[in-house]
């Protein structure tokens, strides 16, 4: 089950009322935003979200080079969700619904019928769908008690969601635009939070770390994996070549049979760099950006990175978009062109203006490529570092870790600047599944990452793997 920051509450069924019309803003904060405010002629230019409170950036989408959308989620049941649009390339914004709903992910079918899902920090799970472009939505008929985590769209009519809650979750199909869902997956106590489809047969899903799923014939049988290779972000140029992401990034060339670690360049000279990808754009099985690393020289802010690479993955080299505009680490890159894209961070409360980055040249005219090269190496199994739950987090989170062989273990939480602020273990450990406790009490809020380090002896380090979180409070 959710945690209680996540809120566990029985969900009613869906809210009474279709959106009759264009929500008309009350509001100054969403009537418009700043304009451009880009200092460079070409590369990654800058733009300024509306005043959207403490709520998060939750997933983007865009139709064409003009119109596109944001949705947020809410930090508490009580806050408002927004579906926001722009039909200027991000210029200026409005807002065209809102709710308690906590959105977390919007996909367009076509440019007509558009779906949006959610319900955790809210009395009902939800999905949203748009029939105009989406300057109107409405909630559409799913089963009771259900929220929602994630929706794979195929076409206007196909489209499945994914429920992790205990006996009601699992997945969902429906052939008909969603008036209708059919329960085609249930494993109880540990559902699924994830779900894609390649095409109609071609399928994947995921729960949280404990296992991943494959569906070769529409989701009527699933070939199940117990390991730690879930996703967060996944996406196919074809039936064979694909990328996913939960924090590092991996490659399959089979049609996800096998999955290969992608390493990532490191910023000559940095003192720290976060090698991570936390979503990716694919315009082919050659050319795929990815968002989500960072890193910083000396105790300076961290500057977001954006990953490139042109030839399937086996090198990447990276963009430096920041120079001077306080944009974090990523959380979502998109394209509708070659030359045309936007890269969205979740944003931090305590930073306003939310900002956000577009290019109209397909990036920065530099791309600075390192001699690191992928060899397809198959996943190792000698250890797995699970994502902290819950994150976002309040206060406290927990972090799950194995190993399959007895290693000197550490653990590490850093902050935003790279400064160490807590080590969780530092001794030898047997092989076995372990889980600790980060305790966050004293510290405020923000982005922290924590490192897991393994090596032969106590001065020694033979592996280490890094993980992103986020402290609210």
């Amino acid at each position: 089950m959710k945690s209680t920051n996540i809120h566990t509450a029985n969900l009613h069924t869906t809210f009474s009322s279709v959106l009759k019309g264009l929500i008309v803003v009350s509001f100054v904060l969403f009537l418009s935003a700043a304009g451009f405010q880009d200092k460079f002629t070409s590369g990654w230019q800058l733009q300024v979200l509306p005043d959207i409170g403490n709520q998060n950036v939750a997933g983007i989408e865009f139709l064409d080079s003009l119109n596109g959308f944001f949705i947020t989620n809410n930090t508490t049941i009580t806050d408002p969700s927004y579906v926001c649009r722009t039909t200027n390339g991000g210029s200026n914004w409005f807002m065209v619904y809102k709710d308690k709903k906590d959105y977390f992910k919007i996909k367009f079918a076509n440019k007509l019928t558009g779906y949006i899902c959610g319900g955790y920090n809210s009395y009902n799970g939800n999905i949203l769908k748009s029939t105009n472009g989406g300057f109107n939505w409405y909630s559409t008929g799913i089963a009771p008690s259900l929220w929602i985590d994630d929706i794979s769209v195929l076409n206007a009519d196909t489209l499945w969601f994914a429920s992790d809650i205990d006996f009601e979750g699992g997945l969902y199909l429906s052939t008909n635009g969603g008036q209708n869902w059919e329960n085609k997956y249930n494993s109880f106590g540990q559902n699924p939070d994830k779900i894609y489809m390649v095409n109609k047969n071609l399928g994947f899903m995921s729960c949280n770390q404990k296992y991943t799923g494959r569906t070769t014939n529409g989701g009527v049988n699933w070939q199940i994996t117990p390991d730690d290779s879930a996703f967060r972000y996944i996406a196919f140029s074809d039936s064979l070549n694909g990328w996913k992401s939960f924090v590092n990034l991996q490659k399959t060339t089979d049609g996800g049979i096998t999955w290969f670690w992608q390493k990532l360049p490191t910023v000559p000279g940095a003192s720290y760099n976060h090698k991570i990808a936390m979503s990716f754009y694919t315009f082919n099985k050659d050319t795929v950006f990815a968002v989500g690393g960072g890193f910083a020289y000396g105790n300076t802010l961290e500057k977001g990175l954006v990953y490139k690479t042109t030839n399937g993955g086996l090198n990447w080299g990276y963009q430096i978009p920041d120079t001077s505009y306080g944009v974090l680490g990523m959380n979502f890159i998109t394209f509708v062109s070659t030359k045309k894209g936007w890269a969205f961070s979740e944003g931090l409360t305590f930073i306003t203006p939310q900002k956000y980055i577009f290019t109209t040249s397909g990036g920065n005219d530099t791309t600075y490529y390192t001699s690191i090269a992928n060899e397809n190496q198959i996943l190792p199994k000698d250890y797995v570092l699970g994502q902290n739950y819950p994150n976002p987090f309040n206060s406290s989170t927990i972090i799950n870790y194995q190993l399959s062989k007895p290693s000197f273990t550490r653990i590490k939480i850093y902050n935003i600047t790279g400064k160490e602020v807590a080590v969780l273990v530092n001794k030898q450990k047997t092989a076995g599944k372990y889980q600790i406790t980060f305790n966050a009490e004293s510290l405020p809020s923000g982005i922290y990452f924590y490192t897991l380090e393994l090596s032969s002896n106590s001065s020694s380090k033979i592996l280490s793997e890094t993980k992103r979180m986020m402290l609210i409070k």
